[in-house]
């Protein structure tokens, strides 16, 4: 097996195999390892690709981090897995591109730099040397000469290029909505952050309010980032493919219009709706408007204005997530109006309430309690009619109280009686076209992309503002649009709109289109355009002239493998997808989907519980690794379940994971043949192991079984140390052999200990540069079998036997063995049954 390692001569004066620490040569010893190993990587520049297409590339990249503190064991685990693929590839023999960046513009540095009467920079910079240091110390194989922050001018100058891209392609606009408001926090929040009424940074009731917000137009690629993920299928997992279908929520029915009847001094108007179940407009029995929509209180009649307006007060406190949620109670007033149901004639009462959204659809809906859940709790809450019109089988919901959703056959529903689901959608539609009062449609849950934020550490948006142009782009030359820096603490507490707008000299500018006076834009934008694109800037980072040099995306990316957690499934991925399509359609890239494989790592737990101050079971990751080192707390993320899979800490065994290090690591002392030895001529048993457990291990690699991996190579080490302790001995070439297989697998996962067995073994280059060792498939046929010997029903003996042996020899060497001769002590045997070459069982007389 040939292990040697293939760019030692790059490496110029090598620290080679006698240069050790008394602490070193005394036993395995982890400080003294790091403290050799990590500086030679860095002063030999190891892990930096080639680049000159000598080599097959591959491009891993872990989705970065942000600069909030230390590392905690999150990072530990995430950026553990990811090192796993990027050594094991460059071991394969790819020029391996693996990258490191901070997404270090947000929140939490602002509200630090107002606590601290500091620039958000402080806080941020700060953070970042400190993780950077905390990676380098983790042993991963990472390219330091790439390195990127998100808040750097010189990268968030081509973050405000790209928004301009956007808008000159009619991607980006300005809308005003009703959108999550933290009152503290003075700024905007999405869904995901609005937690049980409240901002779930700092605990405050969020409610909603009306701003002229920008957005990009991501429902124009709606259907492209829908059908696209079939190229993604077996190659992302499936929850997550799962979760974006759901998110962008395609979804095909009909527009149908109502017609509102005139009350008061108002006229009457005509509403459309969508539905998926046009087949189902005979059993609307009410009509339902979102109650924050301007539609309520267009309809609204004198009446009940002041309830629709009390209601409103209310719904401002609830993110839409709480408002569709199927367990609370239905809430609503009536607005004093009727619809008029198209098909059947039938008057609808309309109501307002919050499980219907303004920005869903038409931000109205027909109700038919009878087959849909939540208007069947609105109906039974306000006593408003239920009809069943699909006969499911079901019992009556109005009796049960559980709507019937299913498919069935059309009753109560005039011409559409007796028509199956299907046929019944197809007719409802010709009904209502003919009548000019719909038509069939597609509606889609996703919404375009809110990227205002009210903030001051962000990109600030490059549009100036010119009473007499209107909308000006900054233009290119005069980018980036720095944020200032003589705003710090105070100067950056909110006041309900951007803190940057309170800067006049910063605000102030002449319109680069008539000259005369403007304002620059005050909104910043959301961190995910920071993290959209930072994959292809990873390929040229520091190129001056443009966010990416093609030519550098194209021999590198996209991205082979992508590393993070499953909690940035939609938003993150959603928009870095729609991200590359936008520059694609723009002729800058010649790919459409930014990341081939997707990898989710699970969760670190402590007692089944996560980790949290509050709870108090957090584990301080810096402790960990000064206590049990780098290489033992890494091979026990590892070593702990499959990559998706939740690591609960309570149950793992670091101290393990530094005794198995331990007895690895001395092997490499143990082995006395010369490097270069040919281990054909060694024992073939051990030999076996050696080939076989390399051929599962780039099996199982390749699925992202890494646990079965370290559970191999421990079975690996107890193989070799058995054959130095009780067998060939320490000379044999098959122990080397074994032993440097031990090493370039143990370099994926405690590569300071790896690096020091190659070296102790007499290898002058790195063992990350090694190759993967070459398979003797000669080597892979199993040449024996252990049989187990059963005596009256238990085992008695076990024996190593050849795999073709006759039922005749394993029957007599059977009732040789020693276990048996004991037990039977002189007695008879009435029969022997032989089930060649693994059971015998042994009936005495």
């Amino acid at each position: 097996m040939n292990t040697s390692a293939q760019h030692g001569d790059q490496h110029g004066d090598q620290h080679g195999a006698g240069q050790h620490s008394d602490a070193q040569a005394a036993g395995w010893d982890f400080a003294a390892l790091e403290a050799t190993w990590g500086p030679w990587w860095e002063q030999h520049d190891v892990f930096a690709p080639v680049d000159d297409g000598s080599r097959e590339r591959r491009y891993v990249a872990d989705m970065f981090p942000y600069p909030s503190g230390d590392l905690h064991m999150g990072h530990a685990e995430a950026f553990a897995m990811g090192d796993v693929v990027a050594r094991y590839w460059r071991l394969q023999g790819y020029d391996v591109l693996h990258p490191i960046g901070w997404d270090s513009f947000g929140l939490p540095a602002e509200n630090a730099a107002i606590a601290r009467n500091a620039h958000p920079a402080e806080w941020t910079y700060a953070n970042i040397e400190t993780q950077a240091a905390s990676f380098k110390r983790y042993g991963l194989s990472l390219d330091w000469s790439r390195r990127l922050h998100t808040s750097d001018p010189e990268y968030y100058r081509w973050t405000q290029w790209l928004f301009l891209q956007l808008y000159r392609r009619g991607l980006a606009y300005r809308k005003n909505s009703p959108v999550n408001w933290c009152p503290k926090d003075q700024t905007v929040l999405a869904n995901e952050q609005v937690v049980n009424g409240a901002c779930e940074r700092c605990g405050t009731p969020v409610t909603k309010k009306a701003l002229n917000q920008w957005y990009f137009r991501i429902t124009d690629y709606a259907d492209r980032l829908l059908d696209d993920m079939d190229a993604l299928t077996g190659h992302w997992p499936e929850r997550v493919l799962a979760m974006q279908r759901n998110w962008i929520g395609r979804s095909t029915g009909a527009h149908v219009d109502f017609v509102i009847e005139a009350a008061d001094a108002k006229a009457e108007r005509s509403v459309p709706v969508f539905t998926t179940r046009p087949d189902t407009l005979y059993g609307a029995t009410f009509f339902v408007v979102a109650a924050d929509a301007d539609l309520a209180t267009e309809l609204v009649t004198d009446e009940h204005a002041q309830m629709l307006i009390a209601y409103r007060e209310e719904v401002k406190h609830l993110s839409d997530i709480e408002r569709q949620a199927t367990d609370r109670t239905k809430t609503g007033v009536f607005l004093g109006r009727w619809a008029v149901n198209p098909l059947s004639g039938e008057r609808l009462p309309v109501w307002a309430a919050d499980y219907v959204l303004a920005d869903y659809g038409t931000g109205a809906i027909m109700a038919v309690p009878a087959h849909d859940q939540r208007d069947l709790d609105f109906a039974r809450t306000f006593d408003l009619p239920v009809r069943a019109v699909v006969d499911t089988g079901d019992e009556d919901p109005a009796v049960t109280g559980i709507a019937t959703a299913g498919d069935g056959t059309l009753i109560n529903s005039g011409p559409l009686d007796g028509l199956g689901k299907a046929d019944a959608i197809a007719r409802a539609v010709e009904l209502v076209a003919g009548a000019g009062t719909g038509e069939a449609t597609v509606n889609y849950r996703l919404r375009d992309w809110l990227l205002s934020r009210q903030r001051f550490w962000g990109a600030p948006i490059p549009i100036i503002h010119c009473e007499r142009c209107g909308e000006v782009p900054v233009p290119d030359d005069q980018l980036p649009v720095r944020l200032p820096d003589d705003m710090r603490g105070a100067d950056l507490a909110p006041h309900g709109q951007s803190p940057l707008a309170s800067n006049e000299a910063w605000v102030r500018v002449d319109c680069p289109s008539c000259g005369g006076e403007a304002r620059r834009d005050t909104d910043t934008m959301d961190t995910f355009v920071d993290s959209s694109w930072y994959v292809l800037r990873y390929t040229s980072p520091h190129d001056d002239e443009a966010a990416f040099d093609p030519e550098a995306v194209r021999r590198w990316a996209p991205v082979d493998q992508y590393v993070g957690g499953v909690e940035h499934a939609i938003l993150h991925l959603l928009y870095s997808r729609f991200i590359t399509k936008v520059l694609h359609d723009e002729g800058l890239l010649d790919f459409v989907e930014p990341f081939t494989s997707l990898l989710n790592q699970g969760q670190v737990l402590n007692g089944g519980r996560a980790m949290s101050k509050s709870l108090g079971n957090g584990v301080d990751l810096s402790q960990q690794l000064d206590k049990y080192g780098v290489d033992a707390i890494r091979l026990t993320m590892v070593f702990a379940s499959p990559p998706e899979d939740d690591v609960d800490w309570a149950d793992v065994s670091p101290a393990g994971s530094a005794k198995f290090l331990a007895r690895a690591w001395r092997l490499a002392s143990d082995v006395t043949s010369p490097v270069g030895t040919d281990p054909a001529a060694g024992d073939r048993a051990l030999r076996a192991v050696t080939h076989r457990t390399v051929a599962d291990a780039a099996a199982l690699l390749d699925d992202h079984k890494f646990n079965v991996v370290v559970a191999r190579t421990m079975e690996l080490v107890n193989a070799t140390r058995k054959a130095i302790d009780a067998g060939p001995g320490a000379g044999d070439p098959a122990v080397r052999e074994a032993t440097e297989a031990v090493a370039i697998l143990l370099s994926l996962v405690g590569p300071y200990t790896a690096e020091d067995m190659w070296h102790r073994l007499g290898h002058e280059g790195p063992v990350n540069q090694a190759a993967w060792p070459v398979v003797d498939e000669s080597l892979l046929v199993q040449q024996t079998v252990t049989a187990v010997v059963q005596v009256a029903g238990k085992v008695r003996d076990r024996l190593e036997v050849p795999v073709d042996i006759s039922e005749d020899d394993l029957r007599e060497r059977a009732l040789a063995a020693d276990g048996v001769v004991r037990f039977l002590d002189g007695r008879g045997v009435r029969t022997v049954i032989v089930r060649a070459p693994k059971l015998v069982n042994i009936v005495p007389a």
